[in-house]
């Protein structure tokens, strides 16, 4: 199979190509650099070996300083080379389980593109050794923890600078397997296998909060795909309450013209078209007492709970928050966030200038505000999984949607205290990192953004979501399962149809006592994660939720 290729020139690399390029563990697709940016890079290296590389340049910093306090510190030429193998040491600080291949592999095409813009004029040779082990699929091991998202992400990034270089200490995975860079280099048939870094070249590596970012672009997307996925289980769940769609009718979100509300409203009508469970006829039906398991009397309803009532207005702001978090995102792909900065001089040849570009607060914010935003929408998600196991708020569903003999099976209440264990998680979670500034390196660094922090724990928080709405699904088509009998007649919406369809090809009803559903809960799961149940809805009534 011929592979794709991906030209980088750091202007024009698209959210969809970072994340087809990190996702793509198998390294099908291929990034080279473009010819224009190369040739770019070029001219102002040979400005630089041509007039600055001596002992009377002016004092740039990283260039021929010190970093941090030692800004003011002259680095004789003889020793800058030493100086950028020595400042990847000192920044190898960090601390906790690695991130995940996804998350290095975006770091590197990030970080490639970022140099390919031509600000940060390290060598074209270390790009090059970055889309090299890219392309090989060669993923270098990053702690986690370590960095302040400050001065760029310097602790998880001096371990990919580590690999990138060769150095003995280095650890990367590849095919599968974590070892040693320099084993990996050699394997994949890189050469060299040591990598010299020259004037600028490690600090530029190190500096950019770009491992903030490539964890940022992967969350964002897995949200965006659950948010439509949340939008299914919520049509399952009013379709299992024969649920009042009054509260979605066009007009009501006319009237509150916010683009993400309306938009949630008309994906519910989309996906419910033609249902007839969910109108006053179904409605008007009394569930059997023994299927109930409740003396709880049908009564009428004029409008529903705000769970269901209200989803529009609460799952919209996660539409509206998701749009601007990606024009946060789209804006950082292609930015320069390194320090110094190079730049073309009027009547020729180039100046640096020192700046703050790499604070990563845009990224930590947007971050926290994901957080905050998928928090709530699994919290409204777990309030309609209460509802649906208790009879006297589902208007007489099954309680506990249990089957078999009462007392002696359970049926999935405990499944649903899992689901508040991970709201209460997120909630714990969503606590805004970005307000939190603890001053570093010597008070030289006197605000920083904890950019990494709020990514990482919105990504958790997004993950921990995913089960919450998969769960919904899996209740939802439960209950529907068990009261298809007393609702002769009554069909679902095309959409929700066809998601209850794809439910049940992976997960038969559980109508024969409780079985090991810890299988049920991973599977639901997996509906989020790998879209099929998303997949088999398009396919039913095209897309829906763009």
């Amino acid at each position: 199979m011929s592979k794709q290729t991906l030209t980088i020139d750091g202007f024009t690399l698209s959210t969809e190509q970072v994340l087809a390029v990190a996702r793509d563990l198998g390294a099908s697709m291929q990034v080279s650099l473009a010819p224009a940016a190369r040739a770019e890079l070029k001219r102002s290296r040979d400005y630089i070996e041509q007039t600055w590389m001596h002992d009377q340049a002016p004092m740039m910093y990283s260039f021929n300083t010190g970093v941090g306090l030692l800004k003011d510190t002259r680095i004789a030429i003889e020793q800058i080379e030493l100086f950028q193998s020595q400042l990847i040491k000192a920044h190898a600080a960090g601390l906790g389980e690695p991130f995940s291949e996804e998350v290095s592999r975006a770091t590197m095409l990030l970080r490639a593109n970022a140099f390919a813009s031509n600000y940060s004029a390290p060598r074209v040779e270390v790009i090059e050794r970055l889309l090299a082990f890219v392309n090989a699929g060669i993923h270098p091991v990053m702690p986690q923890k370590g960095s302040v998202g400050a001065s760029g992400d310097l602790a998880p990034l001096a371990y990919l600078s580590a690999a990138i270089a060769g150095f003995e200490e280095a650890e990367v995975m590849y095919r599968g397997r974590r070892m040693a860079a320099t084993e990996a280099i050699a394997a994949a048939g890189i050469s060299p296998v040591k990598f010299e870094l020259k004037a600028k070249d490690g600090s530029a590596l190190i500096n950019g909060c770009t491992v903030s970012l490539a964890v940022a672009l992967l969350a964002a997307d897995d949200a965006r795909n659950m948010l439509a996925d949340s939008c299914i289980s919520l049509g399952l769940t009013l379709e299992a309450m024969r649920a009042e769609m009054a509260a979605f009718d066009e007009r009501i979100h006319r009237a509150r013209p916010h683009r993400g509300q309306i938009k949630t409203a008309a994906i519910v009508r989309h996906l419910l078209a033609g249902s007839t469970r969910t109108t006053h006829a179904a409605r008007a039906v009394q569930l059997p007492a023994e299927l109930r398991r409740s003396d709880i009397p049908y009564t009428a309803r004029i409008q529903d709970v705000y769970s269901l009532r209200c989803a529009p207005q609460v799952m919209g702001p996660v539409f509206d928050a998701l749009d601007y978090i990606d024009n946060i995102l789209s804006t950082e792909i292609n930015s320069a966030t390194d320090n110094p900065l190079i730049f073309d001089k009027e009547g020729g040849g180039f100046e640096i200038i020192s700046g703050g570009n790499f604070h990563g607060q845009y990224l930590a914010q947007a971050m926290d505000l994901l957080a905050i935003t998928v928090a709530d929408l699994g919290s409204i998600c777990e309030r309609r999984i209460a509802r649906l196991i208790d009879p006297t708020l589902s208007w007489g569903l099954p309680r506990n949607l249990m089957s078999g003999t009462a007392g002696v099976n359970t049926g999935y209440p405990v499944v649903t205290c899992s689901m508040s264990a991970l709201v209460m998680e997120n909630r714990t979670l969503c606590m805004p990192g970005s307000v939190d500034s603890v001053p570093a390196k010597g008070n030289s660094e006197d605000h920083v953004s904890n950019s990494t922090w709020c990514a990482r724990k919105a990504a958790l928080i997004v993950a921990n979501t995913q089960y919450i709405v998969g769960v919904e699904m899996l209740l939802a088509a439960q209950a529907l399962t068990m009261t298809a009998a007393d609702l002769p007649g009554f069909v679902l919406g095309a959409g929700t149809q066809a998601a209850y369809d794809e439910v049940r090809r992976q997960i038969p009803a559980c109508l024969d006592g409780d079985r090991w559903f810890h299988d049920d809960i991973a599977t639901a799961q997996s509906f989020v994660v790998s879209g099929s149940v998303r997949a088999a809805v398009e396919q039913r009534v095209g897309k829906f939720a763009d």
